[in-house]
């Protein structure tokens, strides 16, 4: 009878656990459901942007400060604060707005804009975030295949640890769309993301190196989640750090880094909150 009610034990616990068809397929659902539920709030981001010349002497840093309102499908964004400098050999200086370009031919200005906009106000985002980077919803879960390595403890919570990598090209047109490989932790509770590190899984084509002297190493990001209301997660934290060379003569280490905090309910009396729209 003991034998009999162990082996029911442990049948059970084994039962407990989805496969990992399941745990997806959840985690596309509440993703879904998370972002609607985040319009009802507003909070603060906090960015940092920084490149670094080959040399390993500083070329250009961003701080930027930004209230978030977020939509239906999209946020927007206003730029509360702003403080850049650069440094061109001895020469040093510093600058007030997004874009700024000391020089007839500065390739920094307009890339570390482009970064920040791209990679934290991806117009087809719900929070911003370029979302096939991250391939949790749906859409993006049909380019990818998943696996459950394992069931562990993280900050007190119990979650999936889940790897991914891209599914085998069908079409060659779809190449550029299938880029990433990485792991994830999710709430084994909520089956909601905690945690998700990415990576190339494909790399620059030799010719691409060689007539464009092109490359790019380390590309790679990060990103965790935390809940703030029942069915309401939002990324807290998020950045990433790659080398760049290109045209033969341009070299740089970029590193992006974006905190948000401060959240809070969207009180339709409140004009902070839609501040933003009434511009």
């Amino acid at each position: 009878m003991k034998l009999l009610l162990i082996f029911a034990a442990a049948g059970c616990a084994l039962a407990q656990t989805p496969d990992i068809d399941q745990i997806m397929s959840r985690v596309a659902l509440n993703q879904a459901k998370s972002q609607d539920s985040r319009q009802d709030w507003v909070y603060s981001q906090k960015q940092v942007l920084r490149m670094v010349r080959g040399n390993g002497k500083l070329a250009r840093e961003e701080r930027r400060e930004y209230l978030i309102v977020p939509k239906r499908r999209r946020i927007q964004k206003q730029l509360t604060k702003f403080e850049g400098k650069y440094q061109d050999g001895r020469k040093e200086g510093s600058y007030d707005k997004p874009g700024y370009q000391y020089k007839s031919l500065d390739i920094d200005g307009e890339l570390l804009d482009d970064m920040s906009n791209d990679m934290t106000d991806n117009k087809d985002s719900r929070d911003g975030i370029d979302r096939s980077l991250f391939p949790l919803t749906y859409h993006q879960q049909l380019k990818y295949s998943f696996h459950l390595k394992a069931t562990e403890s993280y900050r007190g919570h119990e979650v999936y640890r889940v790897s991914f990598e891209p599914k085998p090209h069908e079409h060659a047109d779809d190449e550029d769309d299938f880029l990433w490989k990485g792991e994830a932790l999710i709430d084994a509770a909520e089956y909601q993301p905690v945690l998700v590190n990415t990576s190339m899984a494909t790399k620059i084509p030799m010719a691409v190196k060689i007539l464009l002297g092109t490359n790019i190493r380390g590309l790679g990001f990060s990103v965790s989640y935390r809940k703030f209301a029942d069915g309401v997660w939002f990324p807290v934290s998020y950045g990433g750090e790659f080398d760049v060379r290109a045209v033969f003569f341009y070299k740089r280490k970029i590193s992006v880094s974006m905190v948000n905090s401060d959240f809070r309910r969207a009180d339709v009396t409140s004009n902070i909150a839609y501040a933003i729209e009434d511009k």
